[in-house]
């Protein structure tokens, strides 16, 4: 008898419960999915049964993949090390009698279930052999046929680290740049072909960059990146749009193949009067963020903002000085008090303005002059849009 979660609980269901209807078992599906296969499989955004441990889900995974490990972080451990005392046998045995009984029900109604969701998924483990191939032969046992992919994540990741660099070193680029709180972000997102590197990072790219949620592991970034260029419409590309970005956005790296081709691309600067500027920053840094952690924080949204906001400061302090750190945090902390107590959010617009002019905009000055050379337009988000849409950037309907 197999488990299968049922509202939450977890039942016991024959064998034979867990087959399709007659008829839509696919007639021709492969044992396993080839190299060659991998582009489609990838920009076609195929579900994807990632059996491996938690731990080596958490390195790194594919996109469009749930984990739902054959062995948990402790039992791949076990296995491992029975494999390097008694070789592979041993270890396959051990693998067996760890996985039995019920727990074996639990997790085969897991892949069961995502299986009858997703008619077009797939299974990989690392290199695509043991795992995913036991995982296989368990759900033909119940009549349902999934392929793997065949070299595992390990033929995945290599694919993309690889597309990655194809496309780096092909690819013209047009960098969308301009002073912190031109809103360059959802400029890129309103053009098409374009790819918001700071959406794939979980991060807005500056000291208060960070969001509530954490950001990816740097495998994660690369692989998302990766697909996301294999998905845009390649044949009608003139250039793709990045925001102009230093090679690390919060604790990840852009990729160096891709940082060295930006460090060249031509530029488009966007301009915004300095009030227009403070508005978006407090808006997006926080309004968004505060109504963030109130999302997700509970009792605790107030500290959190509060924390957020204190420890992002701290990571310029030495650039801003002793003076105009001591001012801009008891600004800070005066806004923060006004919010807290329910009396609004401009009160942040005075700490905001003067981080804006006296830190980010010397700052952005200075690093342009190492770029003029590489500017190609100037001028507000509106004459930017018309400008550009002589190169068929921007997306339908999106004046």
């Amino acid at each position: 008898m197999a488990a299968h979660c049922r509202n939450g609980r977890l039942a016991r269901l024959s064998p034979s419960e867990y087959r399709r209807p007659a008829g839509s078992i696919p007639q021709f599906m492969p044992e396993s999915i080839s190299a060659t296969a991998l582009r489609s499989l990838l920009v076609n955004n195929t579900p994807l049964i990632d059996v491996r441990a938690p731990i080596e889900f958490a390195r790194g995974s594919i996109p469009s993949a749930v984990n739902l490990p054959l062995l948990d972080d402790a039992q791949r451990k076990a296995v491992g090390k029975r494999y390097r005392q008694a070789g592979q046998d041993a270890a396959v045995r051990l693998g067996h009698e760890l996985i039995s009984g019920a727990l074996r029900d639990s997790r085969l109604a897991q892949w069961s279930e995502f299986v009858e969701a997703h008619g077009d998924a797939a299974i990989f483990c690392y290199r695509g052999g043991l795992r995913s191939a036991t995982v296989q032969q368990w759900l033909k046992e119940l009549g349902l046929h999934v392929p793997r992919i065949a070299g595992g994540y390990k033929t995945l990741r290599s694919f993309l680290v690889n597309t990655l660099a194809e496309m780096a070193d092909t690819t013209p680029l047009l960098l969308v740049a301009g002073k912190t709180g031109c809103a360059k972000t959802d400029l890129v997102n309103r053009l098409s072909p374009a790819v918001d590197l700071e959406g794939l990072a979980n991060h807005r790219g500056s000291a208060f960059g960070r969001r509530v949620s954490p950001q990816p592991a740097q495998a994660d970034f690369e692989n998302a990146l990766a697909v996301a260029l294999l998905r845009l419409p390649w044949e009608e590309i003139e250039r793709l749009v990045l925001e102009d970005e230093g090679r690390a956005i919060g604790s990840l790296s852009v990729p160096m193949a891709l940082f060295r081709r930006m460090q060249q691309a031509p530029i488009a600067i966007i301009e915004k009067a300095l009030p227009a500027r403070v508005d978006t920053v407090l808006h997006a840094y926080v309004e968004g963020n505060y109504s963030d952690y109130l999302a997700t924080a509970g009792i605790r949204a107030e500290q959190e903002f509060s924390n957020y906001l204190h420890d992002s400061l701290k990571r310029i302090q030495k650039r801003l000085g002793v003076d105009l750190f001591r001012e801009i945090r008891s600004d800070l902390d005066n806004a923060l008090h006004s919010h807290l107590q329910g009396q609004g959010i401009d009160a942040h617009k005075i700490w905001i303005e003067k981080l804006l002019r006296l830190y980010y905009d010397p700052m952005y000055e200075y690093q342009l002059e190492k770029k003029l050379h590489r500017i190609v337009f100037r001028g507000n988000s509106e004459e930017f849009l018309h400008w550009i849409s002589g190169l068929r950037l921007v997306r339908a309907g999106a004046a």
